[in-house]
């Protein structure tokens, strides 16, 4: 009996290696299941990096502003005419070069248009130009009869005439 009493007292006792070993792989394999994969640690130094640059672009703005601003604000009476000089010139040439591909973009139109090439809209030119010359044959016939209405007024009016 003896024997019997020691060894359920040794089974119930675990071992002190035991009870230190599975903690600790417990612990690792915790860390290792929530440990990000490389994608998620790529994705990661990617945001770190562009918020760095980001941080840093602001910051050498700002100090940009500081040291710089009173040397805008001296100088801001010969940048103002060189500025509205620069952008006169630049809305000029661009208005100048945007009238110049108006007009020849217009011009080859008409030139096809005249030598028979049908160019595009060119059905609705010829449909108004025919409701003009509809509209123009039926004033020219209203005044014709309207013109021999007055003839025969200006007769009653005075037969001597």
């Amino acid at each position: 009996m003896a024997e019997r009493n020691a060894n359920p007292q040794q089974q119930q006792r675990p071992s002190r290696t035991n009870c230190t070993v599975a903690p600790a792989s417990t612990f690792l394999q915790k860390i290792q299941s929530h440990a990000p994969n490389s994608t998620q640690l790529i994705g990661f130094l990617i945001l770190f990096f562009v918020s760095a640059s980001i941080l840093l672009i602001l910051t050498s703005t700002v100090f940009g502003f500081i040291f710089f601003m009173p040397l805008v604000m001296v100088s801001s009476p010969v940048w103002f005419p060189i500025c509205a000089l620069l952008f006169l010139s630049a809305a000029g040439f661009l208005s100048t070069c945007g009238f110049g591909v108006a007009v020849v973009a217009g011009s080859t139109w008409m030139y096809r248009y005249f030598r028979g090439m049908h160019p595009p809209g060119s059905d609705r030119v010829d449909s108004a130009r025919t409701r003009i010359y509809d509209t123009a044959s039926h004033v020219k016939d209203y005044a014709i009869e309207y013109g021999g209405y007055l003839q025969s007024k200006v007769k009653d009016a005075a037969p001597g005439a």
